[in-house]
């Protein structure tokens, strides 16, 4: 299968790590649009009208699905992708309930839900677990994370403040769900912060998740095709994809 895999910007490369160990791809073409990032401070309709730009350039390659790494166009413009898309496109957030379902069996576990401003102001994660029974769920913008690890800030004192500045009234949550993809790169502080009994939702493998029960896969890919595509910077985007996946 041929694989675009669309985010605001380099977080995606997040979910593409977790595509490539698990084998599912021939070929992966990423578009970050870095250009505009981030979404999760802009309005609807500006982030419709960018997602909707993203199916369009993804019409040169002739693919057989889209996944939406970002949580944001996820929770707010996946229905319109959908309308102007000729293949299925399949966004994070329904794959991050799923994996929230498959992961706590206790409907009464208390769940934080971390994501952007625009992310968490849609209510897209409590809406959809509402509907599979959770009832103690608590969400919480943490839109600093972003700039963050686009700047290469996964550890250290910034971080550490910056955690406890977001986290320091809250009890310890049963599960946390990584509600922006750029977050996965700062799971190790995450968890350190509130303890290993604490499972993370990963957008990555939530995806795989997903994608394992929608489809199936018969040939596993071990030398996937791939290519990196930016809307500003692309040698950038390209560099911190041979970093953070090993290429």
């Amino acid at each position: 299968m041929k694989l675009g895999v669309f985010d605001s910007g380099i977080g995606g490369l997040t979910v593409v790590k977790s595509l490539l160990e698990h084998e599912l791809f021939e070929e992966i073409i990423y578009f970050g649009d870095t250009a505009r990032v981030p979404y999760g401070i802009k309005d609807k309709n500006t982030i419709i009208r960018y997602a909707i730009e993203a199916v369009e350039f993804f019409k040169n390659f002739e693919l057989d699905l889209i996944i939406v790494a970002c949580n944001t166009v996820s929770a707010y413009a996946l229905e319109e992708m959908r309308e102007s898309s000729a293949c299925p496109v399949i966004g994070v957030v329904e794959s991050g309930v799923l994996a929230t379902s498959n992961a706590l069996k206790d409907k009464n576990s208390n769940i934080l839900i971390l994501g952007t401003k625009a992310t968490v102001n849609s209510k897209a994660y409590e809406t959809s677990l509402h509907k599979q029974g959770f009832v103690n769920l608590q969400a919480k913008a943490t839109g600093l994370f972003v700039p963050m690890v686009e700047e290469g800030i996964y550890e250290g004192e910034i971080l550490d403040a910056t955690l406890k500045h977001y986290f320091k009234d809250l009890e310890t949550p049963h599960a946390v769900i990584l509600g922006c993809t750029h977050f996965p790169l700062i799971s190790n502080a995450i968890q350190n912060y509130f303890g290993k009994d604490t499972i993370l939702i990963h957008s990555g493998e939530a995806i795989v998740e997903h994608l394992e029960k929608e489809f199936t896969f018969e040939t596993k890919y071990k030398n996937p095709k791939l290519k990196f595509f930016a809307s500003e910077n692309p040698e950038a985007l390209r560099a911190v994809a041979k970093m953070w996946l090993n290429l």
